[in-house]
């Protein structure tokens, strides 16, 4: 049977729906994922002219969260970041909101990524502006995560900062201390920035409180959550950024779970393979196997496909794309060419970075280019209105 997440919406996703009440962004994200390169969907047929090979090739969805056909999108995107980064160290940071806000997020996923990413930018943006710790315009990318290994609901943003920024007299600065930031001013300030965000918010009525929840318990919540200590990780810097943009470009597209990560895909469970953390955030060697009904498996999968207007990363400083100018100047700075973007990646020429290439354009007996020929579409497309 085929261990695949489009198998997975073909097989289970009908009788959750019938069951549940979705948006409808999840019913035409599950119509792309269930028909990604099949028939539905049209395609081509590659064929000798002398008859020796025929072979058909249906068309990707490039649906977001999609893990067969967001492989050269990713690819593009981290062409793109590679030709912008600066050569200078860069720095991982890790911020990550507390679980008892984790239902909050559930109800309000735009407004509350939209606080998060604010609360982040302004919390690098008023630290490394001290010049206790810089004194200049910051220079980094943020990307927004939801998920844990599990597939849990984990809210949480990798932050992507270079080791220095412009100042005001359009020279190139780096950090005045050793270890960057301290983290517990970092938490602090982060901490509050947040809370604070959301306590406006409510009072604005631009969140939605859960059903479960009383304006009172959930001020008493907040008050609590701000004597508490928060999960912000500050990791060992990087001689460049280009291996923390790698790792994150594995998470922006394909979504939370891999085609090699399914294991089993029967009528009555869905198991799936992840490495745990260890302690203090160390990732296990084994992999854990972990098999959840379907109901459970979706619960879990669709909190993760992201709502329209949900923009996952952002860029800010001289990584925002309007600060093209000041970005080539401290370039120069750095013994760096002005940014040239990257050629556009075409799907051939993607094609050809792996092994046998060629075994998809031409005949491997005679070796002429095979001839495509275009399959019709049989689909009708996603709902556009939930009946």
């Amino acid at each position: 049977m085929e261990r695949t997440l489009r198998a997975v919406f073909q097989q289970h996703f009908a009788g959750y729906a019938k069951a549940h009440k979705l948006p409808l962004y999840i019913h035409r994200a599950a119509y792309w994922l269930a028909h990604c390169r099949t028939i539905a969907l049209g395609g081509h047929i590659s064929r000798c002219p002398e008859g020796h090979v025929q072979r058909a090739w249906y068309n990707s969805c490039h649906q977001r969260c999609c893990p067969q056909c967001q492989a050269i999108a990713t690819e593009r995107w981290l062409e793109a970041q590679k030709a912008r980064l600066l050569a200078c160290a860069h720095h991982h940071l890790i911020f990550t909101i507390p679980h008892e806000l984790n239902e909050l997020w559930s109800f309000n996923r735009v407004p509350m990524a939209r606080i998060l990413f604010a609360a982040v930018r302004d919390t690098l943006t008023e630290l490394l502006g001290d010049p206790k710790y810089l004194g200049a315009r910051p220079v980094f990318i943020l990307a927004l995560h939801t998920w844990g290994r599990s597939l849990v609901l984990h809210p949480h943003i990798h932050a992507l900062v270079a080791d220095g920024g412009l100042g005001e007299e359009g020279a190139w600065l780096r950090p005045r201390r050793s270890h960057f930031l301290p983290a517990r001013v970092v938490m602090i300030l982060f901490r509050g920035k947040l809370l604070a965000a959301i306590k406006d918010a409510l009072a604005q009525s631009h969140l939605q409180l859960p059903p479960n929840q009383s304006r009172e318990r959930f001020n008493s919540l907040l008050n609590k959550l701000g004597r508490r200590k928060w999960n912000v990780r500050l990791c060992t810097h990087y001689a460049h950024g280009a291996g923390v943009a790698t790792y994150l470009a594995r998470y922006l597209r394909g979504g939370p779970l891999k085609n090699a990560q399914l294991i089993d895909v029967d009528p009555h469970h869905i198991g799936f393979v992840y490495r745990p953390h260890g302690e203090e955030g160390e990732r296990h060697t084994q992999q854990v196997l972990l098999r959840l009904p379907p109901e459970q498996f979706f619960a879990r999968y669709l909190a993760h496909v992201p709502p329209p207007g949900l923009q996952s990363v952002r860029a800010y400083g001289l990584y925002a794309h309007t600060q093209r100018e000041r970005l080539d100047r401290a370039r120069a700075q750095l013994a760096q060419a002005p940014v040239q973007a990257p050629p556009p990646l075409t799907p051939q020429a993607f094609l050809e970075r792996f092994p046998n290439a060629t075994a998809t354009t031409h005949c491997a007996r005679c070796g002429r280019a095979l001839i495509s020929i275009p399959l019709p579409r049989y689909a009708t497309g996603p709902p556009n209105l939930l009946h």
